[in-house]
């Protein structure tokens, strides 16, 4: 007896599955034209305005009702489906201040890239919206899909929040979100626990008193006090952390000085921190602090002028919801294309929505040809990672595999 309720589950994710994925394939060519459209038309953090008004417009042709401008860009659609969970989906809108070098015949010419993949993103939450609306027989609850601003600048969550998001539309039962990855198309990788990094950004003013190069003794050389940072502050990586423990610190930018033969007054140093656990972000940011002082004062220097500034915070997988969603998507895509991995080193804001008591669930989806990723993994042409400029999603495989395993996800848990 026990083994019906399974059975009937598993038939019944299969069924789902078939008809997410005909829904789907049926509305590609839509799909596909705003995806183009997206993404040679990108807008940095916070202005996101174009994007957000083309994401608010589908997003009430399928029925939902769309509040805009919350978190200065951000929108929120909720579409209600009798009793139930409430349960959100987050995409994020902004892209990156670069230059794109893809070569696409749709790419962008405005100096921002969609180099992350939110155009896979945005076009694969809208896919997988219309879904939901169309097989809303087979499940029951609220859906709160939010277009989120400035992800890659790690505070658009935070301003969404901070305008009241779960306040004005409710406090979700459950929260899902996917990113694009260098996989396979058609593959889904995911974890339990940590999916991502803490960051920190590391702003650090070395001081000391400018002179001419030929006489360094009547100055005090900045440019030595922080190089000297530079190379000792990499003991704190090597020789106090726990070397179990992931952490890194880089130094990304270093500004002081005009020419060759003047010793400036100041120095600047850049760069980020990242780390898993709270203790290991904690040790680091004290070595940080302490090794840059220790090396001002080690040349008589002033004391710096140091600013650790707070960024993501680590997201953390609800392990119930992973192994209670890991099935379905198995179910969908076979055990081979589905998968636990690592925790990506990069960032990432989803976090303030599952910090506030969220059961919540980031998974990552394929973009790549699988022949380039076996490739590049037996020595080939490596493929661009995200945040290159030469980043080229294969659009078709990989907004559809996104969209249908989003669609599971959240049927799996509104199912009536």
């Amino acid at each position: 007896m026990k083994l019906l309720p399974i059975v009937a589950l598993l038939a019944a994710t299969a069924a789902q599955a078939q008809d997410a994925g005909a829904l789907i394939n049926g509305m590609y060519p839509q799909l596909e034209t705003i995806y183009k459209d997206l993404h040679a038309h990108p807008e940095i953090a916070f202005q996101e305005e174009r994007t957000a008004a083309r994401l608010a417009a589908e997003m009430r042709k399928i029925g939902f009702e769309v509040t805009e401008k919350v978190g200065k860009t951000g929108i929120v659609a909720i579409y209600k489906n009798g009793p139930g969970p409430l349960v959100l989906v987050r995409t994020e809108m902004d892209a990156l201040p670069m230059e794109e070098k893809s070569g696409l015949p749709y790419a962008s010419k405005n100096g921002a890239a969609h180099s992350c993949g939110h155009d896979v993103h945005m076009t694969a939450w809208l896919a997988s919206a219309r879904t939901l609306v169309a097989l809303k027989s087979q499940w029951q609850g609220t859906l709160m899909f939010i277009g989120q601003p400035a992800e890659e600048t790690v505070s658009g969550a935070k301003a969404m929040l901070e305008d009241g998001l779960f306040q004005r539309f409710g406090k979700p039962d459950y929260a899902f979100a996917l990113h694009s990855w260098p996989l396979a198309y058609g593959t889904i990788g995911y974890n339990s626990g940590p999916v991502s990094s803490n960051s920190d950004a590391i702003e650090i003013t070395f001081k000391g008193r400018g002179g001419h190069g030929s006489a360094p003794d009547k100055a005090l050389d900045p440019i030595t006090i922080a190089a000297r940072f530079v190379v000792e502050v990499q003991t704190v990586i090597s020789r106090e952390k726990d070397p179990k423990e992931f952490g890194v610190v880089t130094i990304g930018a270093i500004n002081g000085g005009t020419v060759g033969n003047i010793i400036p007054d100041t120095v600047k140093v850049r760069g980020t921190i990242r780390s898993y656990s709270p203790a290991v972000r904690e040790k680091i940011l004290a070595g940080v602090r302490r090794v840059a002082n220790a090396s001002a004062a080690m040349a008589d220097a002033p004391a710096p002028d140091v600013q650790l500034i707070p960024g993501g915070i680590a997201i953390e997988n609800n392990a119930a919801l992973v192994t209670r969603t890991e099935g379905v998507l198995k179910k969908a895509f076979g055990d081979a294309n589905v998968s636990r991995m690592p925790a990506m080193t990069a960032s990432e804001d989803f976090s303030q929505y599952v910090n506030q008591g969220v059961p919540g669930m980031f998974f990552f989806t394929g973009v790549y040809d699988p022949k380039a990723v076996a490739e590049a993994e037996h020595g080939g042409k490596p493929v661009a990672f995200n945040h290159s400029p030469y980043y080229a999603p294969v659009p078709e495989p990989s907004i559809k595999t996104a969209a249908q395993a989003m669609t599971l996800a959240v049927m799996n848990v509104m199912a009536k």
